[in-house]
C-alpha cells in the first residue's frame, strides 16, 4: 500500500495520495504546516487517494480549522465527493454549537405559563389513570376483567392483618391522648365522665378515619408505589404491554379494592381500640367505673357519627389506592425515579385526605349529620 501524503507539489495545492488508515503512519496536521503556512487561495487536491478511513478527514478537518483561524479559507471542494460531505457536516456541527447561545431568562408570565402547563398535563395524566381504572371496574362487574383472584386476596392481606399492629398502638395512644387532652378541661366543670363523649365522636367521626388514612398512607400506598415503580424501572410493564397483559387489571385492581374494602374494616378497628384507650384513662386516671364510662359513650354517641367516620374511611381509601397506583405507573425509567414515585405517593395521599377531611367536615355540619 503506497505510505499517506499530504505535501504542496504546485502553487497552492495540497496533493492528498496514498492510504490513510488508523494502522498505518501518516502526517499530522501540524507536520503538514509546518513547511507551509496558511495562505491565501490555497486547496486541497486529491491524487491517487487509496483506502481511507476516519484518519482522513479528522487530519483535513484540522486543517481547515487551522486556516479558518489564520484568516483564510481552505478550499476543498475538488475532493471526492464522499469526503467532502463528511467534512461539511463536521464543519455544520462545529458551527451550530459554537454559535449556540444560552436561553434568554423565562420572566415571570413565562415561568407562570410553563408551571400552568405542567399542572395541566399532570392532571391530564389523572384524569387519564381514574378513566381507565373505572373502565377496569366495570369490566370486573360484567364479568370480563382479567384481574386474579390470587392477586387480590393477597392483597387484602397486606392491607388488612398485617396493617393490625401498628394501626392498634397507634388507636390506643390516640385514644388515650384525647382522653388526657379532654379530661383538664372537663375536671373544671365536674364532667369527667363525658371523656367517653369526647374519645367516642372525636375517634368515631373524625380522628379514627384520618388517622388510618395516614398510616396506610406511609405504610402501603408507598409500597403500592415502590412495587409499580420497581417493574417500571426493570421494564416489566412494557414487557406486559408487550405480551397484552393490561397492567391496570393485572396490577392496579387488585391494589385498589384491597384498599377501599380494607379501609372502612380497619377504621372500625381503630375506634374500637381507641375507645378502649380512652378507657384506660378513665379507669386509672379519672376514677370512672367501665360501667359509667360506656353508659355514657353509648348515650351520647350517634349511629351518624360512626357512618360519617365509615364514609370518610372509604374515601380516603379510595385516595389511597388512587395515589400509590398512579405513582408507580408514572414513575421513571431509574432507581432514584422509585424513591421519588415513593415519597410523591406519601405527599399526594396526605395531601389528598386533609382536602377531603375538610369537605366531609364542612357537609356534615351544613347537612346537620
Amino acid at each position: 500500500m503506497p505510505p499517506a501524503t499530504a505535501q504542496f507539489q504546485a502553487p497552492n495545492q495540497l496533493l492528498v495520495c496514498g492510504d490513510w488508515l488508523r494502522n498505518q503512519p501518516r502526517p499530522s496536521a501540524s507536520q503538514i504546516l509546518e513547511n507551509h503556512p496558511p495562505q491565501a487561495g490555497d486547496c486541497l487536491v486529491a491524487s491517487e487517494l487509496g483506502q481511507w478511513d476516519s484518519t482522513l478527514p479528522i487530519t483535513l478537518l484540522e486543517l481547515i480549522l487551522a486556516y479558518r483561524k489564520a484568516g483564510f479559507d481552505l478550499d476543498y471542494r475538488q475532493l471526492p465527493e464522499g469526503l467532502v460531505k463528511l467534512l461539511n457536516l463536521s464543519l455544520d456541527s462545529r458551527r451550530n454549537t459554537s454559535q449556540k447561545q444560552p436561553p434568554p431568562p423565562l420572566t415571570l408570565l413565562n415561568q407562570a405559563g410553563y408551571f400552568g402547563i405542567h399542572v395541566s398535563e399532570i392532571l391530564f395524566r389523572i384524569v387519564d389513570f381514574v378513566g381507565e381504572l373505572t373502565l377496569a371496574i366495570a369490566r370486573m362487574f360484567i364479568g370480563q376483567s382479567r384481574m386474579r383472584l390470587a392477586d387480590w386476596l393477597e392483597k387484602l392481606v397486606v392491607c388488612g392483618p398485617r396493617a393490625l399492629p401498628i394501626i392498634s398502638l397507634i388507636s390506643f395512644l390516640m385514644g388515650v391522648i384525647l382522653a388526657f387532652i379532654g379530661a383538664i378541661p372537663l375536671k373544671w366543670f365536674q364532667a369527667e365522665m363525658y371523656v367517653a363523649s369526647l374519645v367516642g365522636i372525636g375517634m368515631l367521626r373524625l380522628m379514627g378515619p384520618v388517622m388510618v388514612g395516614i398510616v396506610m398512607a406511609g405504610r402501603t400506598s408507598s409500597a403500592y408505589a415502590a412495587e409499580l415503580g420497581t417493574m417500571q424501572v426493570n421494564e416489566e410493564l412494557d414487557a406486559m404491554r408487550t405480551l397484552g397483559i393490561p397492567a391496570m387489571d393485572f396490577l392496579v385492581l387488585p391494589r385498589f379494592l384491597a384498599m377501599c374494602l380494607m379501609m372502612p374494616m380497619l377504621g372500625i378497628f381503630a375506634d374500637l381500640i381507641s375507645i378502649l384507650g380512652g378507657l384506660v384513662v378513665a379507669v386509672v386516671y379519672l376514677h370512672l367505673s367501665p360501667l359509667s364510662y360506656f353508659s355514657v359513650l353509648t348515650q351520647t354517641t350517634r349511629v351518624s357519627d360512626l357512618l360519617v367516620g365509615l364514609f370518610t374511611c372509604a374515601v380516603l381509601g379510595i385516595l389511597d389506592g388512587i395515589c400509590g397506583c398512579y405513582q408507580g405507573l408514572n414513575c421513571g425509567r431509574d432507581a432514584e425515579s422509585v424513591g421519588r414515585a415513593t415519597t410523591s405517593a406519601v405527599i399526594s395521599c396526605i395531601v389528598c385526605i386533609v382536602i377531603a377531611v375538610s369537605l366531609i367536615t364542612v357537609l356534615s355540619v351544613v347537612l346537620k349529620i
